[in-house]
């Protein structure tokens, strides 16, 4: 029952996952951070079986920093985006990858920017998406109350409609999730809503910002 969903504002781009780490009827753990932190303005948050999403986001991540080594500048987002579809282009023609990814990022350049990347390397840019069964509930959502000129704290309400959503209509939903946020600053988690765990209140979602 994972959910990975992303928004671009008027400077900035949203992406936010789900934290339950399962195995069929179990829940193993609920602080996974599914939302990777490429480099300094890249986000990457991906849905997928666990193990093919831990080795393709962190597979991406060093090589993002191998290719700055080398050629002392960072990759774009757009050129992040069409490397790992390439990537998972190959993969599926050899050993796929069940991963599917929203990636976020800023450049100086062009602004924020949102790519929408599935597991048969379908790449797409987009200004609202989600992947899992939260999308059912939150693409209808985004359709309604998206706008492309959204302040930081107009995507983060819409991103908490979302989750109030899912918790409300999925049948197993996800109770944690983690947001985080890219603009010129860089890219940090910006807040967390919980309902289970040491640090969810009782009967409430908690929100932990980001100094």
């Amino acid at each position: 029952m994972e959910c990975v969903l992303g928004v671009v504002g008027r400077d900035f781009a949203v992406v936010a996952a789900d934290t339950s780490a399962v195995q069929s009827i179990l829940v193993h753990k609920t602080d996974e951070d599914k939302v990777m932190v490429l480099d300094s303005h890249k986000l990457m948050g991906a849905s997928g079986e666990p193990g093919d999403r831990v080795q393709f986001t962190e597979y991406i991540q060093k090589n993002l920093h191998l290719y700055q080594f080398r050629n002392t500048t960072p990759l774009s987002t757009a050129a992040t985006a069409n490397f790992t579809r390439g990537e998972l282009a190959t993969a599926l023609r050899k050993n796929p990858y069940m991963v599917n990814v929203i990636l976020g990022g800023y450049d100086k350049d062009v602004g924020p920017s949102l790519y929408y990347i599935d597991y048969i390397a379908t790449l797409h840019k987009i200004d609202k998406g989600a992947f899992g069964y939260g999308s059912y509930f939150c693409l209808s959502l985004m359709d309604k109350l998206y706008h492309p000129d959204m302040t930081v704290e107009e995507a983060v309400d819409l991103v908490d409609k979302c989750i109030k959503e899912i918790r409300l209509r999925l049948v197993v939903a996800p109770q944690n999730f983690v947001i985080k946020i890219v603009d010129k600053d860089g890219a940090r988690e910006y807040a967390r809503r919980e309902l289970v765990g040491d640090n969810a209140s009782a009967g409430a979602a908690a929100t932990t910002v980001a100094a």
